[in-house]
C-alpha cells in the first residue's frame, strides 16, 4: 500500500481503524492548515470495496480517503481480523515499535473498541508520548445500562484505562458528561467537536438553491409534495419502522417521506409500506457520498430517530447544512446539541408525528445553517493546536 513519505516523524498520530470517510476532508485540511500529522491505520479492508454487514450490500465510498496526508497500516496480527469482529478483531503489534522509535508526538487514538486502540493508549504513554482519546459514549445511553455494569466501568475506567490519558477529546455535551462521570477532572477535557465537511455541503446547497423542482424530477422523487428524509441503514439502531409509522399516523397526502439507505429491516418496511396503502414512500437503496447531498438539498424536513448505539449521528449534521429543519430522538447523542428544541421521546411515534405536524406547519422555525457552523472542521483544527 503506498503511503507519503516523511523523513521524520511529525507531533501528531493519529490513530483510526481504517479510511473513514468523514475523516479523510479533515485530515487532508488538517495538512493544508499547516498541521505536520501521520495517519495510522490498522486495517484497508474498505479500500478496495467491500460488503457493509448493515448496509447488506458491497460498498466502495466515492470519496478520496488517501488524499491530501501521510499515513501507514500495521499489519493485523488478529486470528480473526476485521473491524467488525469486535475487540480482538484489530491487533497490530507492529505499533508498539513505531511508538517506541517515534520522537515525542501528540497521540490521537479514536475510541477504546479495539485491542490496538489500548496499545496506542497503553503504549504511547509509557513511551513519553502525549495521549488524546476521542471517543463517543453519550452518559444518556450508558446510565441505561446496569448499576453493576457501570460499576465495574468505573472502576475499570477511573482506575486503569482512563490513567494512561492525557487529554480526553468530547463530542458534545453527553460525550463530556460521560467523562465527568467516569471520573475525569474538567481539565483534562477539551472540546472538539464532531462535524462533517460544511464548506462541502454547503456548496450543493447553494448550487441547488432555487432548484427543487427539477432536483426532485432528476432524483424521481415526487416534485409537489412537502417531503421529509431519513438517511441512514435500515438496522433496528437507525428505527426506520418508527418513522414510517408516525408518517402513517401522519396521514397527509400532501407529505412525502424519502428513506435514503439500505440494510436488513427492508423486507420488513416493505410490508408495512404494502399493507397499509402507504402512497410517496419511496426507499431509495444504497446513496455514496457524493450523491447524498441532492436528497438533502430537495427535502423540507430530517429526521434521525435512532436509538442505543446512536452515539452521535452524523447525518444531522449534514442535513443541517442544508439549513433543514431537524427531529431528532432524545437518546441520540447529537440531540442536546444540534437540537436541542427539536427532540421527541424515543420510540413515542406519536409525539414525532406531532413534531413532524409542528414543523409542518411552522411553528418551530428553523436555525439550522447557524448552529452546525460551531461544529465544523474549524472548532476541530483549533482545539488539536492547542494541544499542539
Amino acid at each position: 500500500m503506498p503511503c507519503l513519505y516523511i523523513k521524520h516523524m511529525p507531533p501528531l498520530i493519529i490513530f483510526n481503524s481504517h479510511p473513514i470517510q468523514y475523516y479523510a476532508p479533515l485530515y487532508a485540511r488538517m495538512v493544508r492548515e499547516g498541521i505536520a500529522l501521520e495517519l495510522w491505520y490498522g486495517s484497508d479492508e474498505t479500500l478496495a470495496g467491500a460488503r457493509d454487514r448493515e448496509f447488506g450490500v458491497d460498498i466502495k465510498w466515492d470519496i478520496p480517503l488517501l488524499e491530501g496526508y501521510a499515513y501507514r497500516f500495521f499489519k493485523n496480527h488478529s486470528p480473526q481480523p476485521g473491524i467488525g469482529r469486535g475487540f480482538l478483531g484489530l491487533l497490530n503489534f507492529g505499533i508498539i515499535a513505531a511508538l517506541w522509535r517515534a520522537p515525542r508526538s501528540l497521540i490521537w487514538v479514536h475510541g477504546w473498541s479495539y485491542a490496538s486502540c489500548w496499545l496506542m493508549l497503553i503504549f504511547g504513554r509509557l513511551f513519553g508520548h502525549q495521549v488524546a482519546l476521542r471517543g463517543e459514549n453519550p452518559l444518556n445511553q450508558e446510565l441505561l445500562k446496569s448499576g453493576k455494569n457501570r460499576f465495574l466501568k468505573r472502576l475499570f475506567y477511573q482506575h486503569f484505562l482512563f490513567r494512561f490519558v492525557h487529554h480526553f477529546l468530547y463530542i458534545g455535551q453527553e460525550n463530556k458528561a460521560f467523562y465527568r462521570y467516569f471520573g475525569v477532572p474538567e481539565r483534562k477535557l477539551h472540546f472538539c467537536p464532531y462535524a462533517v465537511d460544511n464548506e462541502r455541503f454547503q456548496a450543493v446547497a447553494r448550487q441547488y438553491e432555487g432548484q427543487k423542482p427539477e432536483l426532485r424530477r432528476a432524483l424521481g422523487l415526487p416534485e409537489n409534495a412537502w417531503i421529509i428524509l431519513f438517511s441512514g441503514k435500515y438496522i433496528h439502531k437507525k428505527r426506520p419502522l418508527d418513522l414510517l409509522r408516525a408518517y402513517h399516523q401522519l396521514n397527509d397526502p400532501a407529505t412525502a417521506l424519502v428513506m435514503v439507505g439500505e440494510g436488513e429491516l427492508r423486507g420488513e418496511m416493505e410490508q408495512y409500506i404494502a399493507k397499509n396503502h402507504l402512497k410517496n414512500v419511496v426507499l431509495t437503496g444504497f446513496v455514496n457520498q457524493q450523491e447524498i447531498p441532492k436528497y438533502y438539498a430537495a427535502a423540507d424536513l430530517f429526521v434521525l430517530c435512532s436509538g442505543e448505539g446512536e452515539t452521535w449521528g452524523l447525518v444531522l449534521n449534514e442535513a443541517m447544512n442544508f439549513d433543514l429543519p431537524v427531529i431528532v430522538s432524545d437518546l441520540a447523542g447529537s440531540g442536546p446539541d444540534l437540537a436541542p428544541d427539536a427532540r421527541f421521546p424515543l420510540g413515542e411515534v406519536t409525539a414525532l408525528c406531532e413534531k413532524i405536524h409542528m414543523v409542518r406547519e411552522k411553528s418551530i422555525p428553523s436555525n439550522s445553517r447557524q448552529r452546525i457552523d460551531q461544529y465544523s472542521y474549524a472548532q476541530i483544527i483549533e482545539a488539536v493546536r492547542s494541544l499542539i
